[in-house]
């Protein structure tokens, strides 16, 4: 029963299997293209960098005394096995939840083989206006939010789509 409902999941697992090869070769990139801490200015507001974050989203916990590497680790790794059982389970009309949950499940893999293989994870894109600086991230943040935004577009707008094909 399992085999076959992965096996209808497929494409969604190699959109996060995609996220996470894209995610770490944009770090390694970044590491070749600035060292820790230096800029590289693309536009006047976005700029690329290498900082080490130990902690959470927006650095949450990156002062916390190491604990934090083990506890993020299991929490991404639980999330992670609840993502691939959901994907699994869903049915092929939902495919934007399907997507979205391919996002997250990429990000947060991306991240975790970081915060395992390193100790903590990569990230180098910066965005900022004047002196205020939205704090760095890679490329499994940002399909980690894209993701959530699915998921949120989705649970709004996907019932009333549905609601509204059967009222016709």
């Amino acid at each position: 029963m399992l085999l076959k409902l992965l096996n209808l999941s497929w494409k969604w697992y190699l959109l996060a299997l995609v996220v996470i090869v894209l995610d770490q070769i944009s770090k390694a990139w970044a590491g070749t293209l600035v060292d820790f801490h230096q800029i590289e200015r693309v536009t006047s507001f976005f700029y690329f960098t290498v900082r080490h974050n130990y902690g959470a989203a927006f650095s949450m916990f990156h002062d916390a005394g190491g604990w934090q590497r083990w506890f993020l680790t299991v929490l991404a790794g639980g999330v992670s096995i609840v993502l691939i059982i959901w994907i699994a389970r869903l049915k092929k009309t939902k495919w934007m939840e399907s997507c979205a949950l391919a996002l997250v499940l990429g990000g947060a893999l991306g991240n975790l083989y970081d915060r395992v293989l390193l100790g903590y994870v990569v990230d180098f894109i910066v965005i900022h206006y004047q002196h205020h600086e939205w704090p760095a991230f890679n490329i499994a943040d940002s399909s980690i939010c894209i993701g959530a935004v699915l998921l949120v577009w989705d649970a709004l707008f996907a019932k009333k789509d549905l609601e509204a094909s059967e009222n016709d």
